[in-house]
């Protein structure tokens, strides 16, 4: 192996390392019997992986615009652009779906693996000094605190911790006057992997791009022959006075940078603009004021072993900081790259706690989760200034000195904080004398080898503790869902042999295993939870009855009679066994009249959905009639309730959940009432010889054929048929039926129908994927107009070539 590529594979290995390592020692999943489904990684991330499996394999029901399995048929493409679109999750499909697990924490290994390797690369090309110093603090900042303790449940992100260094590789040569073609090439692979971190990388690779120019001779090299590349790290020969940086020629490289940033997003415009309005026909999340974290909290932050979901994850190696600190007092670095390189670390920092530079980094929307989700560019800020005193030799005596005070400052400023954990400050203080220690031995022979094993073995050793710290805590403060076992094995075998889809929906039903259990277990259902969870789809689903996690966006199975014969569920899991129905087919056709207004009451909603009255209510002493099925509906309880002998247990509380309606059994002894943990629900009694009645009259006008393709769906309707035409999916936007216009019945598609018609076609074509495609074909034509004028130009300022004698 060439030695150039070296240092990028030992960053790499050091890295994994220390991931592995650290899982290893909080004996967490796949080295352990401690699980990793946690919050969005169970909920999410994992199924959506599994769910691309099946679409890889050919195994799935719908396609790239159109998800057939959860919410009872969703727009998949908004799903793919912010959860699966990375280049790393098409690796899912080489282990076999039981092993889903495995194949996430893979991938979320070799991501961090990569972003080090890619900020070493980086760091290789800024500028000479020593290889193996360019692998440890590459290392440092895929090992950040971020990474270990925000990246490893939420593995899209890491895409933005590899594409951080990237984006300043393509400014590095957007400076130099170079690769007009691979920059924005690059710049689009970085947004569609993951566009929400790459927005955050973006701007602060435009930040460190201003400090190169402004730390820098030139905006390119005029020695340098262009179609010459050179190694990473070799010195280029230094420039004249007369070719220093003018504004002017920063104005150019900046305009350069804009145009390769806005050409690289166009080319990733057919994927960025289907998300967007994604997000706009999302239900909304959480409006939330940000809070910056008390000044103490961030500072202990920059130690190892430190936790908290609601403060910045700045962790790196003590070596960074020290490095930092010491480029202050270094003589030998030319003031002005001594203060800005300093000046922007302390920049990002303010910016993370100031209130409208915080909504600038998340786009403008306080998240609802973590409000410090840009943290991982200040970690490459960090590196960067570390690296950047680097390239002039290691520092001095005095140099160090300064820098272990700057250490120990930050040290003593954090005591108060209550994150600070004892193992915190010893591996702070081991760390910080071994890599000063390092610092003060020769660069060369044994002791150059024996201040390379120091420095990376405080790497290591912090890195992975950590990890395992991390570990430990998500568990104990998250929510944690069982992970994939036997029993789930056994639950999804099951929904297989019962798959009648399309003739009929197989729900995977309760109790959940997570928010996606119809892409994890398989089946047709409800239950979904995504960033883009319809707005119609939560309001149809909260009208008949359905609960709810995360305000709304978590959908959850919704076990009921009416509601799973409206929506052709033919086979639902329930109390460890599948059981089965007579649904309806998945289209129906209602009589001409109005579509019904949803109020308060689910079982009255259900009713008006279905045209048939079904259910009683109880008497004044709140039983039930003997045979009839007695329902509670009570959003707002936590408890358990129940009827004779049977309980079921109910978990609500809005804003933040919703408790479904449920089922509390059949009536056997006249007068038996339910209990009922708190007053304020509502009951009712389910008349299935009604409900009977009500399904075979609607069957009897329903289509006779169900054809669904990954993109729509036709049916076959019997002849003479009259009225609306009622689809069993929420009227999502991008839906187009043949020859007439789609509506909206209750919040399911609707049809009318003219006369005469006796075969329905409907389309799905996601809403932006027209404009993106144009947006991306802009893109591409700007790219080769580009490309062909930098070769043009290439060609002009070429010396011809010599006369042969």
């Amino acid at each position: 192996m060439p030695n150039t590529k070296r240092p990028y594979l030992l960053a790499a290995l050091l890295t994994a390392a220390a991931v592995c390592g650290g899982d290893a020692v909080a004996r967490v999943f796949p080295f352990g019997p401690r699980h990793r489904a946690v919050n969005d990684l169970a909920n999410q991330f994992v199924p959506f992986h599994a769910h691309l499996w099946d679409l890889l394999r050919g195994r799935a029901d719908g396609g790239l615009l159109l998800d057939w399995r959860a919410g009872w048929g969703t727009s998949f493409l908004p799903d793919y652009g912010t959860y699966l679109s990375s280049p790393f999750a098409p690796l899912v499909a080489l282990l076999p779906r039981g092993d889903i697990e495995y194949a996430v924490y893979a991938i979320t290994v070799l991501k961090t693996a990569v972003a080090a390797a890619a900020m070493t690369f980086l760091l290789c090309r800024l500028g000479p000094g020593a290889r193996w110093w360019a692998s440890v603090l590459g290392a440092s900042y895929a090992l950040c605190g971020w990474s270990l303790a925000e990246g490893a449940y939420n593995p899209m992100w890491l895409d933005g911790l590899i594409a951080f260094p990237l984006l300043c590789l393509v400014g590095e040569w957007v400076r130099e006057g170079r690769r007009p073609l691979l920059g924005p090439l690059v710049v689009a692979v970085c947004w569609v992997a993951n566009f929400y971190t790459a927005y955050m990388a973006t701007l602060g690779a435009a930040l460190v791009l201003l400090v190169r120019l402004a730390t820098t001779d030139s905006t390119a090299d005029p020695t340098r022959d262009p179609t010459r590349d050179t190694g990473p790290g070799a010195v280029r020969p230094a420039l004249p006075a007369t070719a220093r940086t003018t504004v002017r020629a920063g104005l150019r490289v900046m305009l350069r940078a804009g145009l390769t940033t806005g050409i690289g997003i166009a080319l990733a415009a057919p994927v960025l603009v289907p998300v967007l309005l994604g997000s706009r026909h999302a239900h909304p999340g959480l409006d939330r004021e940000f809070d910056p974290a008390p000044v103490t909290d961030v500072l202990a932050r920059l130690l190892p072993v430190t936790y908290s979901f609601a403060t910045p994850a700045a962790f790196v190696c003590t070596a960074v900081p020290l490095l930092v600190g010491a480029l202050l007092f270094r003589r030998d670095v030319p003031g002005r790259e001594r203060w800005l390189w300093a000046g922007l670390c302390v920049a990002v920092v303010a910016s993370m706690q100031w209130g409208p530079t915080h909504l600038l980094w998340h786009a403008f929307a306080t998240p609802n989760g973590s409000p410090y989700r840009q943290t991982f560019v200040l970690s490459g800020v960090l590196v960067l200034a570390a690296r950047a005193g680097l390239a002039h030799g290691p520092p001095d005596r005095r140099a160090l000195l300064g820098g272990t005070a700057v250490v120990l400052a930050l040290v003593a400023g954090s005591l108060p904080s209550p994150f600070l954990t004892p193992w915190a400050l010893l591996l702070t203080g081991v760390g910080l004398a071994a890599v000063a220690g390092a610092l003060l031995l020769p660069g060369r022979g044994r002791y150059g080898v024996l201040a390379a094993l120091l420095v990376t073995g405080t790497l290591l050793g912090q890195a992975a503790a950590t990890t395992a710290y991390a570990d430990r805590e998500r568990l104990a403060r998250l929510d944690d869902y069982p992970p994939w076992g036997a029993e789930q094995e056994r639950r999804a075998a099951a929904l297989a042999a019962a798959d009648g889809w399309p003739a009929y929906r197989t729900d995977p039903g309760l109790p959940r295993v997570a928010g996606n259990d119809p892409l994890l277990l398989g089946g047709q259902g409800a239950a979904y939870y995504s960033s883009h969870t319809p707005a119609v789809l939560t309001e149809t689903l909260t009208a008949l009855g359905g609960g709810w996690t995360s305000r709304g966006r978590n959908l959850l199975s919704l076990d009921n009679p009416v509601t799973d014969a409206l929506f052709g569920v033919g086979a639902r899991w329930r109390d460890g066994r599948l059981v089965r129905a007579e649904p309806l087919p998945l289209v129906t056709v209602r009589p001409p009249g109005p579509a019904p207004a949803y109020g308060t009451s689910p079982f009255r909603n259900q009713e008006l959905l279905l045209g048939s009255r079904v259910y009683g209510a109880p008497a004044a002493d709140g039983s039930c009639p003997v045979g009839t099925e007695v329902f509670l509906w009570a959003p707002d309880v936590t408890g358990t309730a129940g009827l004779g002998t049977y309980e079921t247990r109910l978990l609500g509380g809005r804003p933040k959940r919703r408790a479904a309606l449920v089922s509390l059994g059949i009536a056997r002894v006249p007068g038996t009432k339910p209990f009922v943990p708190a007053p304020g629900g509502e009951l009712a009694c389910l008349d299935h010889d009604r409900l009977r009645t009500a399904l075979t009259a609607l069957r009897a006008r329903a289509a006779t054929s169900v054809g669904i393709t990954s993109g729509g769906l036709t049916a076959t309707l019997p002849p003479g048929t009259t009225g609306t035409a009622v689809v069993a999916a929420p009227r999502i936007a991008g839906w187009r039926c043949e020859n007439t216009k789609a509506g909206s019945y209750g919040g399911l598609l609707a049809i009318d129908l003219a006369p005469g018609t006796t075969t329905l076609t409907c389309a799905f074509r996601t809403p932006g994927l027209r404009a993106g495609l144009t947006a991306g074909a802009g893109g591409l034509l700007l790219l080769a107009l580009r490309t062909a004028l930098a070769a043009r130009n290439g060609r002009r300022a070429r010396p011809p070539a010599p006369l042969s004698p």
